[in-house]
């Protein structure tokens, strides 16, 4: 099994960037778990942080502990059930920036590659023809740098480390990648070098199409 970092979560109040009576939109800091994990140590998290303002907020989706970005909650069960649903059958369009390590040497592709956990190193996940839920990512490159490159990426599944896994199998690991990078690659940023930049979804009062948008830190 892999190592257990220590969680040392940012003492950042929750920045809200939308709030109305049926959603909420945040920027999530790099290092706070979406979620509580399992014992007193693991408590602190996004939405048990979100909920000492809005005691109603409901989980959607999650991202990753060290990613950061746009998240979604929702206010009402039937907000909640709405957004759900829009995941569920795909129709939330997200993208997300990163900074991978290496020279992409195309301007833009796709990864069609089944994703599962790699149970002896969970919670490390793996491509595995045999085993993996379907997964698929478009990406694209903005700009390179001397030892890497910055993409845009574009999925169309959730799967757990997802990204990360994908741009791992094409020979570009994202910079700061504590679960997947080694030596260069992991030394380059102190953080996980993947940004949650926008979400678009179908308003549940309504269903009108809105985007939430979050300029990346690094």
């Amino acid at each position: 099994m892999t190592e257990i970092f220590k969680y040392n979560p940012p003492e950042l109040s929750v920045d809200i960037l939308y709030h109305d009576p049926n959603i909420i939109v945040v920027n999530k800091p790099s290092g706070l778990l979406s979620v509580p994990g399992k014992g007193e140590l693991l408590k602190d998290c996004l939405i048990s942080r979100l909920q000492k303002v809005f005691p109603d907020a409901l989980l959607v989706h999650r991202l990753d502990l060290e990613t950061s970005g746009v998240m979604l909650f929702a206010l009402t069960p039937y907000a909640q059930r709405h957004l759900g649903l829009q995941f569920e059958k795909r129709q939330v369009k997200k993208t997300y920036i990163a900074n991978v390590w290496g020279d992409v040497a195309n301007k833009m592709g796709e990864i069609e590659a089944p994703i599962v956990v790699d149970w002896p190193n969970r919670p490390r996940q793996k491509i595995c023809w045999e085993t993996g839920k379907s997964a698929f990512t478009k990406w694209r490159v903005l700009k390179k740098n001397k030892l890497s490159t910055r993409v845009r990426l574009m999925p169309t599944t959730g799967r757990s480390h997802q990204l990360r896994v994908h741009m791992l199998s094409i020979g570009h690991v994202i910079l700061g990648d504590k679960l997947y990078a080694k030596g260069e690659a992991l030394e380059a940023s102190e953080r996980l070098q993947l940004h949650a930049e926008s979400i678009k979804i179908r308003h549940p009062e309504g269903g009108k199409g809105i985007v939430f948008k979050s300029r990346s830190p690094f």
